[in-house]
């Protein structure tokens, strides 16, 4: 029996089979329906793409995998060597994973492990947080053992990226968070956490812009811009999670192109959607804290899948096509389309309404708003899965006008069924 994610078992509903998919759209025994949230966001090319379908072809006749452990191969060569060249700056150095989650495990490894390294001892993170004041009150007199992280911070299930996270979900594993700081995306509350805890602070992690398991929040790049030279003042690693935010969600082809972290994170869209695979990617001034005589200075992490040879392989041609058929203006388009379908649409049972690249969210002030939505999106010819108060659309980017017009169409009904 398959154990299902965010749900319960003993009251969820059965879960839509689907048959086949092929462009945006999933198709059931009885219903056509575009897939309005790409797959958890990872399916920015369709379904069934004919260039990542014949990469992935070509390379299972050579080979599956091999591991990283003592051996290499072509694909991964090529993927580290072409993110070289693509991303901003001096992310040079592609740690491999096969999850986002992850790949957070190792970023935050990384930035606590470097810090060892070189004999320092410093022992906390930032990350961002709903109750600021909650925090520091936590957090008064305690001595370098925390992380800074946002307000509706998500950055995955695994434990320590469930520690930098902000979700009560979380209750069963964190009674009380020790090492954790978490502030609003406010730049007073920036800068008040750097002035007390800067110069006992490893790292800060963000979802930069785009907070999307946190709830669609969105936020302006003034605040990045501050942390990044509050960062450089203190000697703070900047990690960017843009596992979900990575390649042009946000309407930026990443926010790492704007403002320059120490570490980038990417996943999702990373294949496109094909096959589950991350990867960390590292500066100089990180990878030179493990360049070492000192066998202890290694990192040790090792996924049996990292560098997975299938995944490399249709990892370069999702990044090819991105480049080549010009996603960035899709995206642009997406971005026009929904804010003229989205102006001046209202209800009273609507918070706010937010937009940004290729993301739109409705935020109710009641989750029972929502109840029963996602049936009457699948009656619609629509699949999605709206969460708490939160109701969204990340459409793959090769959707066409008129089938955004009906995703979008099919949000707004539900306001005046």
């Amino acid at each position: 029996m398959i154990w299902y994610p965010y749900e319960q078992m003993k009251t969820m509903k059965p879960p839509i089979k689907v048959e086949s998919a092929k462009g945006v759209y999933l198709y059931t025994k009885d219903q056509k329906l575009i897939d309005s949230v790409s797959s958890w966001w990872s399916v920015i090319h369709g379904y069934c793409h004919p260039v990542l379908n014949e990469a992935i072809k070509s390379q299972v006749d050579k080979f599956s995998h091999v591991m990283l452990g003592g051996l290499t191969h072509e694909p991964v060569l090529k993927l580290s060597q072409k993110l070289q060249e693509w991303l901003p700056g001096d992310l040079d150095y592609c740690f491999f994973s096969d999850s986002g989650s992850v790949a957070v495990e190792v970023a935050l490894k990384m930035a606590i492990q470097f810090n060892s390294n070189r004999e320092s001892d410093r022992k906390t993170v930032l990350v961002l947080d709903k109750n600021w004041k909650d925090s520091e009150q936590v957090l008064a007199g305690s001595k370098r053992d925390t992380i800074l992280a946002l307000n509706h911070a998500y950055h995955g299930d695994t434990f320590m990226a469930m520690k930098v996270g902000d979700d009560e979900d979380y209750h069963f594993a964190f009674k009380e968070k020790k090492g954790v700081i978490h502030i609003p995306t406010k730049l007073p509350a920036l800068e008040e956490a750097f002035e007390k805890y800067g110069n006992n602070l490893i790292c800060f992690i963000v979802e930069p812009l785009l907070q999307g398991a946190g709830g669609m929040q969105m936020y302006d790049i003034s605040f990045l811009k501050r942390a990044r030279e509050l960062c450089d003042q203190y000697d703070v690693i900047l990690i960017f999670d843009e596992v979900a935010t990575g390649f042009g969600r946000t309407g930026n082809r990443f926010v790492a192109d704007l403002v320059l972290p120490d570490i980038l994170v990417l996943g999702k869209a990373l294949t496109g959607g094909y096959i589950g695979h991350a990867v960390t990617v590292a500066n100089h001034k990180i990878y030179n804290g493990f360049y070492s005589d000192d066998p202890t200075h290694a990192l040790m992490h090792g996924p049996t899948f990292m560098g997975n040879a299938l995944a490399c392989t249709v990892a370069l041609k999702s990044i090819e096509l991105f480049e080549k058929e010009d996603y960035m203006s899709k995206i642009k388009k997406i971005s026009e389309v929904t804010k003229r379908e989205m102006q001046g649409f209202s209800d009273p049972r609507i918070k706010e309404v937010r937009i940004m690249g290729g993301c739109v969210c409705i935020e109710v002030y009641d989750s029972n708003t929502l109840n029963g939505f996602q049936e009457f999106a699948y009656q619609h010819g629509v699949f999605s899965r709206p969460f708490l108060t939160y109701m969204y659309a990340m459409v793959p980017y090769i959707i066409k006008e008129d089938e955004l017009v009906h995703v979008l169409d099919v949000m707004k009904a539900w306001f005046r069924h």
